[in-house]
């Protein structure tokens, strides 16, 4: 068959080339593997408030993936089309965080293994980055910094409650110094203990010379 043949045999053959079962299967694991990527998405989220919608985007992206690739793969024409169609989307949708492309990414990547019948590179592939994110993940949180905010009465004495919180740490670093009228700002990172936790911060509200305290989780780019 050549190139001509192609373009001149029925449309309706190409497309059924494709067995039943073989779609089905591999939308179906396509749905497991996008509903994987969202539970590991889900347990690994470290951002203010966490987006179902973009979970089901995981998952709709696989499911989407899959049947594109498939489709690209029983028909050239089609495929033609596709691409000619695809060439004018634009994709605007700003994303915060670095992490969430990574997702987007597996997601695309298990839908174009699946649809290629790479299932065990899909499957295999997919545990074993779902175990790094997730063991990445439990690391940092067991050590996660936080912003410890501060105002106080500006007679106060700061090696005094330099150590008032460091006696309550396991680390603590002062970042920022802002004076006002009657009060002065301070802004330490620390790293909490576990015996201690937050409760310290209460004890902290109630020192002289302290007006207020709070406690503000730190991710190292911006506060949550």
């Amino acid at each position: 068959m050549n190139f001509n043949d192609i373009f001149k045999s029925n449309f309706l053959e190409n497309v059924s080339s494709i067995a039943l079962g073989d779609i089905v299967m591999a939308l179906a694991l396509a749905l497991i593997m996008g509903l994987y990527i969202a539970y590991i998405y889900k347990v690994t989220y470290r951002g203010v408030l966490y987006s179902s919608s973009f979970s089901l985007s995981l998952i709709a992206l696989c499911l989407i993936t899959t049947m594109l690739i498939m489709t690209i793969v029983s028909n050239v024409v089609l495929s033609l089309g596709m691409v000619g169609a695809l060439s004018i989307v634009r994709f605007r949708t700003p994303i915060k965080e670095t992490l969430d492309i990574v997702f987007l990414f597996w997601a695309i990547a298990c839908g174009i293994t699946l649809a290629a019948g790479l299932i065990p590179l899909c499957v295999i592939g997919s545990a074993i980055i779902g175990l790094v994110l997730i063991v990445y993940h439990a690391h940092k949180t067991k050590d996660a910094p936080y912003l410890l905010v501060l105002h106080v009465n500006r007679d106060y004495d700061e090696n005094l409650l330099h150590d008032i919180i460091a006696s309550q740490t396991k680390k603590i670093r002062l970042k920022t110094k802002t004076f006002h009228d009657e009060k002065v700002e301070l802004i330490y990172e620390i790293r909490l203990t576990k015996e201690n936790e937050t409760l310290f911060v209460n004890e902290l509200n109630k020192a002289d010379k302290v007006i207020d305290a709070s406690l503000v989780f730190y991710n190292g780019e911006y506060a949550n």
